[in-house]
């Protein structure tokens, strides 16, 4: 029986190639010197693509995917891949977000703390022995007491709330809809925000969630507001964010991703009241091989004709 031919864009992790280099017939354009030659010459008979969702998948490469089945992705995101394009062709495309929710929500703690308790400043105080010459750092504020409020209040979204509550913090929320909690919800993210001392937010990166936390959402959360986005970088107002942290409109904010990566603006970068980590809330081993053993999976179940574990859009009527 001929192994399916699958088009590698973008590597998963070591144990996961080996698993996938033994059941298909791997391209691997990640490695091709000229890509785009690469996906012309063997795009056609490719049944399945391996990619992540920092890696560009448009409708021009399609074109060049005529046999094209399903679009596994190794990441949660998928922002660079073309999902109406897929969709226009009954292509299915899944995802790993049901992997890394708890990595996620741990950073989202770890960044929530580390800004509101100023960890990186107090460090500072210490190792530079201001403390031995000016005596006991400022007194800050307390967590337990506190609102927490949530934007998208998913999988991931809930992971944090679960985390948070334990601290003594009220949660609210908002969401395209309301869900099925005793948590307080909010139609629109503006009054989410007046209404929170902490605003989390892990809402979907593209179009549609561009620039929402915008100068009013910033004003709203206040100066002794604290920001927090395990999201995307495209969901805030950078240049927003930048000022309000500047003028003193935002207290704080911890950032694990930002609008340029991996060079993100240093007028952000210098700022003392902004906590920073490099997009790696998922950054574990075990979190990112088992997002790439989705990826593994999913191929599994659509050659098998069995129901995908992650999908995002709906399988092709074909397959197998």
């Amino acid at each position: 029986m001929s192994r399916p031919p699958v088009m590698v864009m973008h590597a998963a992790r070591p144990m996961a190639m080996a698993q996938l280099a033994a059941a298909y017939t791997l391209h691997r354009q990640d490695e091709a010197a000229d890509p785009d030659a690469f996906l012309a010459a063997h795009g056609p008979g490719c049944r399945a693509v391996v990619t992540n969702g920092h890696t560009p998948l448009t409708e021009v490469q399609l074109a060049h995917l005529p046999d094209l089945e399903i679009v596994a992705c190794a990441s949660a995101g998928f922002e660079s891949i073309d999902l109406p394009a897929l969709s226009a062709r009954g292509i299915a495309l899944t995802n790993t977000s049901a992997a890394l929710h708890d990595d996620v929500a741990d950073t989202a703690l770890m960044l929530t703390l580390a800004a509101r308790r100023q960890l990186i400043a107090a460090h500072a105080y210490v190792r530079s022995g201001d403390w031995g010459r000016k005596g006991m750092y400022p007194l800050l504020s307390a967590l337990h007491g506190k609102r927490a409020g949530i934007a998208g209040l998913g999988n991931i979204g809930q992971a944090i709330a679960r985390r948070l509550v334990p601290l003594g913090l009220e949660i609210g929320y908002t969401a395209r809809s309301r869900k099925p909690v005793d948590y307080a919800f909010h139609p629109q993210i503006r009054d989410l925000a007046a209404w929170a001392d902490i605003l989390v937010l892990v809402v979907p990166g593209g179009a549609a969630t561009r620039g929402m936390v915008d100068r009013a959402v910033l004003e709203a959360l206040g100066p002794q507001g604290t920001l927090v986005n395990v999201a995307r970088g495209s969901v805030v107002d950078e240049a927003a964010l930048i000022a309000a942290l500047r003028d003193g409109t935002l207290g704080s904010a911890g950032l694990d991703v930002y609008l340029n990566e991996p060079q993100p603006d240093p007028a952000l970068t210098a700022l003392p009241n902004v906590t920073l980590y490099p997009h790696h809330a998922s950054g574990t081993v075990e979190t990112r091989d088992a997002m790439a053993q989705l990826v593994v999976d999913n191929l599994a179940a659509h050659f098998a004709g069995r129901p995908l574990p992650t999908p995002v859009a709906p399988a092709p009527k074909t397959g197998g």
